[in-house]
């Protein structure tokens, strides 16, 4: 085979890889797997052929050619991959607030959903006490009272769970499962996502309006503040998720409907990833912090400063600021 039969011969096959190269030297994260799957049978064909073309000696043209782009696949296919930490770092401060900014407007719907009804129940304790009390029932005040009442709070909870670490998993089962049942009744059309949010936001406003009637409220403030912001963000975010399930099966455009849930489904990933994280923190807070008899200007401190990192996390987290000349 002479040097020109070579060149026709391989030369769709050097194209090929060369486009493939171009394609993914443009990407900033790792390529997908599939992405990859002809690379490295391209790449090895096209270093044999390098070889060829040196050793029948067909000129410079076709072996620097050759030599360049075996020196750029070499650099896609063994060049220093990010580390399972790294990869897991730009998740969750890049790619999880940037979901959180992407659906902005459905983030304050969320919020809204379940704040309102928490603030109506909440203020109405100074109304008609008898609306929460129908709320919360004879076990839910009985509760609330052994809580945030006479008896100490510490002292109640290491009763009932014993340990720091029994505190911590009751939180982490029970906070999960409700975010789990907001995030998952999204596919009731995001109807689901909607009651739960909005049975939440009476419930527990109606037992924070009933500490102020019956309980301390300094006990109940000192020990929520801490974990509150995670906590109750991260709720938010299993709402958005579900209301995105919800919306892909309201709008399915020309995609049959099992596609567009499965589009809904990968585009609410990363904000139920993230609402199942914050939930973890505070399960962590509650559990270990929650309860330390420490003075309220340190629970609340504490607490000032969680809500501060959780705003500044979903509002300025991976956002790249334009550098002034």
């Amino acid at each position: 085979m002479n040097r020109r039969e070579f060149e026709r011969v391989r030369s769709p096959q050097w194209a090929k890889l060369s486009d493939a190269l171009t394609e993914l030297e443009k990407r900033k994260s790792s390529p997908p797997v599939q992405d990859l799957s002809e690379v490295p049978r391209l790449f090895r064909e096209v270093c044999r052929d390098l070889a060829l073309a040196r050793h029948r000696m067909y000129g410079g043209r076709v072996t620097d050619y050759l030599n360049d782009l075996v020196m750029r696949g070499y650099k896609v296919l063994h060049k220093r991959k990010e580390g399972n930490w790294e990869g897991v770092l730009k998740y969750i401060f890049r790619t999880i607030p940037q979901a959180v900014r992407d659906n902005a407007r459905l983030f304050w719907v969320t919020t809204l959903a379940f704040a309102i009804p928490y603030l109506l129940v909440w203020s109405s304790a100074w109304v008609e006490i008898a609306w929460i009390q129908s709320i919360l029932g004879a076990e839910g005040m009985t509760s609330m009272e052994q809580m945030y009442g006479k008896e100490d709070t510490i002292t109640h909870l290491r009763s009932k769970f014993g340990s720091n670490f029994a505190m911590f998993a009751f939180y982490i089962m029970n906070n999960v499962g409700i975010d789990f049942r907001i995030f998952a009744s999204g596919v009731f059309f995001g109807v689901g996502s909607l009651f739960f949010l909005l049975f939440n936001g009476v419930y527990i406003g109606a037992a924070a309006g009933y500490v102020h009637y019956a309980g301390d409220p300094q006990k109940f403030y000192t020990f929520v503040v801490g974990h509150s912001s995670w906590e109750l963000v991260g709720m938010v975010l299993a709402g958005m998720a579900g209301f995105i399930l919800g919306l892909s099966l309201l709008k399915t455009g020309r995609m049959t409907i099992r596609d567009s849930l499965a589009a809904g489904g990968k585009k609410a990933l990363p904000l139920i990833i993230g609402g199942a994280m914050l939930t973890v923190i505070a399960a962590v807070i509650e559990g270990f912090w929650s309860a330390q008899p420490f003075p309220p200007y340190v629970k609340y401190s504490f607490g000032a400063c969680s809500w501060l990192l959780v705003i500044v996390y979903l509002t300025l987290s991976g956002r790249r600021f334009a550098h002034g000349s």
